[in-house]
């Protein structure tokens, strides 16, 4: 099973020294420069850095981020903020039409200081494909400069999706959730995962949660959670997604996806499909 990637070449800090820069094309006197980029399924941009914000959007295709303690899942309905400075990584899933918007400080005053999943509006798409199309010198006092400053504020309108995995710092934690994300069909009990670390059942919660700040059955949880948006977003079955990721039924995985998304998984494929 295709799962979250494995082997990050992101060092466990966050510092950006033997990171490279990855520097941001375009006019850089404007508050805000957009990029059109496509990507092939399976594509994997290295581990890099901007001296702007970036605001991740895709029309089409799902997107894996990945940062030194966090992983998320972006899918055409959604988009990722992240602050200047962030090391990350990204993996297509499905051939990816990415939007990207970077804004400098002031155009990104307000927004969140860490990584964010974002529910995007109809409104914001639609200016988001209409400002990749603008000049590159547009004119900030005329109709273009409008759109950005309406784009920037749309931005700060949105509300934040919790499709984010933490992940442990430590090396052994780290690699018992590699495993676990290799084969997420698994159904190990956990005590069967502390006896692999020659560890009590109780150290290990203990060290989980602390190092995460979540449970390590509501890690497993959600682990499978965003494997099976992005199986979805991909045209999977929602029975195949159930069966694939170890549930007991389609009804069960079904209760689970409702309880934390607050919605059914046939209408977050078909608001999905609508709104890329």
């Amino acid at each position: 099973m295709d799962t979250l990637p494995r082997a990050s070449r992101i060092p466990a800090s966050a510092d950006t020294a033997g990171i490279t820069e990855s520097p941001v094309q375009g006019d850089l006197s404007r508050a805000i420069v957009t990029r059109r980029t496509t990507y092939a399924d399976g594509h994997h941009i290295e581990p890099h850095w901007h001296a702007r914000a970036q605001f991740v959007f895709a029309v089409a295709g799902t997107m894996r981020v990945r940062t030194p303690r966090r992983a998320w899942i972006v899918p055409p309905s959604r988009a990722l903020w992240v602050p200047a400075r962030t090391v990350h990584e990204i993996q297509m899933h499905g051939a990816v039409e990415m939007r990207s918007l970077y804004l400098d400080e002031g155009a990104g005053e307000g927004m969140p200081s860490s990584c964010v999943v974002l529910n995007v509006t109809p409104l914001l798409r639609e200016l988001i494909v209409r400002a990749v199309d603008v000049p590159e010198r547009y004119d900030e006092e005329g109709g273009d400069g409008l759109l950005m400053r309406l784009l920037a504020a749309e931005i700060r309108r949105l509300s934040p999706c919790a499709l984010d995995l933490p992940l442990p710092e430590s090396t052994d934690l780290s690699e018992l959730c590699e495993r676990i994300l290799a084969d997420l069909s698994e159904r190990r009990p956990c005590g069967s995962d502390a006896s692999d670390m020659d560890t009590s059942t109780r150290t290990l919660y203990r060290r989980f949660l602390r190092e995460t700040g979540i449970s390590f059955a509501r890690w497993k949880q959600q682990a499978r959670l965003l494997e099976s948006i992005r199986r979805l977003a991909e045209g999977v079955p929602v029975t195949t997604v159930a069966v694939d990721l170890g549930y007991e039924s389609p009804s069960a995985f079904s209760t689970m996806f409702r309880r934390l998304l607050g919605i059914a998984p046939r209408a977050f494929v078909r608001n999905s499909t609508a709104e890329a």
